[in-house]
């Protein structure tokens, strides 16, 4: 008797593990990461999207569709078992130049973020992408305005410490990157996490055009009931392979997801 009990309890803990199992596969998030470029091609986006599948898989919290065109960019129903936004949590870009979406399209993009409170991850390059649609610029943030200083030792600061994935760098740090300078943003419409040391830069440059010496680095915001993320960071392939990079894209896709919460209140600049 005492076996069967045994037995009936060792079933019991079995279905209760399988039914766990099953919650928490339900419950995974679904990013789509999109690295088509028009134009100028960065060496980086492979292996940056791969990290990104990887470590969704890492965390268990996501799975990842990586697609280098636009066809998956709508809420039409589309043939046969292909996804479309309707299936996705977050849709990330390492994008550039103009990509072929038509203007429903772009409704439905703007649409996926703003009205059905999806997230949006832009990686370095995305700011130079769609420059010519004013509702994207706005959307993520800004648009790319050179890179005065090519890709060097950057010195940054951490705006934001306590957003998820800022911490590990610490209140400043140095990282050879490509910078972009910003055009089309505002930090009253962003919460600034990173900008660069402007005390630090040679300004003298002719392709220096903020004369607020506001250079950002990666910033939040919120965008109609959606989360938008930005970072300039990732356009060596190495930088990749950083654990406080990937740390931070971690961090930056699951706030992005809603999994967790921060203020993305806007903040002025500060005058250290």
């Amino acid at each position: 008797m005492k076996n069967v009990r045994w037995g009936a309890v060792l079933i019991l803990l079995t279905c209760c593990s399988f039914c766990a199992g099953q919650a928490q596969n339900l419950q995974k998030k679904h990013l789509l990461v999109l690295g088509e470029e028009k134009g100028y091609r960065h060496e980086s986006v492979s292996h940056a999207l791969a990290t990104i599948e990887r470590l969704g898989e890492k965390s268990g919290l996501w799975d990842t569709t990586i697609r280098t065109d636009t066809e998956v960019l709508t809420k039409k129903k589309l043939e046969y078992n292909a996804k479309t936004l309707n299936d996705f949590d977050a849709v990330l870009f390492f994008t550039g130049g103009e990509l072929q979406m038509d203007s429903q399209q772009k409704a439905d993009l703007l649409s996926f973020v703003h009205d059905d409170g999806k997230g949006f991850i832009g990686v370095h390059s995305a700011t130079i992408t769609f420059t010519e649609w004013p509702e994207y610029g706005e959307m993520i943030g800004g648009y790319f305005d050179e890179h005065p200083w090519g890709t060097f030792d950057a010195p940054i600061v951490v705006e934001d410490p306590l957003f998820p994935g800022m911490q590990q760098w610490g209140a400043s740090f140095v990282l050879k990157d490509e910078i972009y300078q910003i055009r089309n943003y505002s930090r009253d419409k962003v919460r600034v996490l990173m900008r660069l040391d402007a005390s630090k830069l040679d300004l003298s440059k002719s392709t220096v055009h903020r004369t607020d010496r506001d250079f950002a680095v990666t910033w939040a915001k919120m965008y109609g009931k959606g989360r938008v993320y930005y970072s300039t960071l990732g356009h060596p392939r190495d930088n990749w392979d950083d654990p406080r990079l990937q740390e931070m894209y971690t961090e930056a896709i699951k706030w992005a997801m809603g999994l967790v919460n921060a203020d993305v209140t806007s903040r002025p600049l500060s005058p250290k």
